[in-house]
């Protein structure tokens, strides 16, 4: 194997995460088992069934006693995975969301973005850049790029009407989705576009989300800070 600066067991979750990802391993296919990526690694059980465990609790794989681990069904998938519109969002709020379109273009991607897309360096993209806003004031900035192999007909959505995030939804359907967050300080454009100074600290998501064979979509979604907060909820 390469070497990696991924810790062993996020390693075994990658290389597992790429087969279904790609369409190579489909629903109900048997994952390699635990004595085959021992060995195809070089790591303990231990570390193994940590990777194994963390796919499961992600809902990508399923684990039977005596039958092995297997490729989980989409449904089961997608039943793991949530991911807001920022329009409902606002809604839920009885707000006014509005959205203005900074960009919707067609572009070569490079070669960093390529590999992100699984896509080769300088094959076509769809690159827009949008600032949402909830009564007026801007509260995300959202530069998303698009593997047009999943959803060939985004740039010909009206984006003021349909969301990003809601035509991928409907277009493109969620089997896989990561995501950080951290802390950070805007560029010179989003500052200017959200209407904050640059040393303003923002709340800085970066998403990437997959559909099937596909990786759908990786895009940066910036918030001020002093206007936005992530909340959520967990049930046993």
């Amino acid at each position: 194997m390469a070497k990696s600066d991924l810790p062993a067991y996020e390693q075994v979750k990658a290389f597992i995460k790429q087969h279904i990802g790609s369409g190579e391993w489909r629903p109900g296919d048997p994952v390699p088992s635990e004595s085959a990526l021992m060995q195809q690694f070089g790591i303990s059980r231990m570390t193994v069934n940590r990777a194994l465990r963390e796919l499961a609790g992600e809902g990508l794989v399923t684990r039977v006693q005596g039958s092995g681990t297997k490729v989980a069904q989409l449904h089961r998938i997608s039943s793991k995975l949530t991911i807001r519109d920022i329009h409902e969002e606002v809604a839920e709020r009885g707000h006014l969301h509005t959205s203005r379109v900074l960009l919707s273009a067609k572009e070569k991607a490079r070669a960093e973005l390529a590999a992100s897309l699984g896509l080769r360096a300088g094959g076509a993209v769809f690159h827009t850049v949008l600032l949402h806003m909830e009564n007026g004031v801007p509260i995300q900035y959202e530069d998303r790029y698009v593997n047009p192999a999943a959803a060939p007909k985004y740039l010909e959505t009206d984006f003021t009407q349909t969301s990003p995030t809601l035509h991928l939804l409907r277009h493109a359907p969620l089997t896989e989705a990561s995501y950080s967050i951290e802390a950070c300080l805007p560029t010179a454009e989003e500052a200017k576009e959200l209407a904050i100074k640059r040393s303003e600290p923002c709340l800085i998501m970066m998403r990437r989300t997959v559909s099937g064979a596909h990786v759908a979509s990786v895009a940066r979604l910036v918030y001020p800070g002093t206007r936005y907060s992530f909340a959520g909820q967990f049930q046993a």
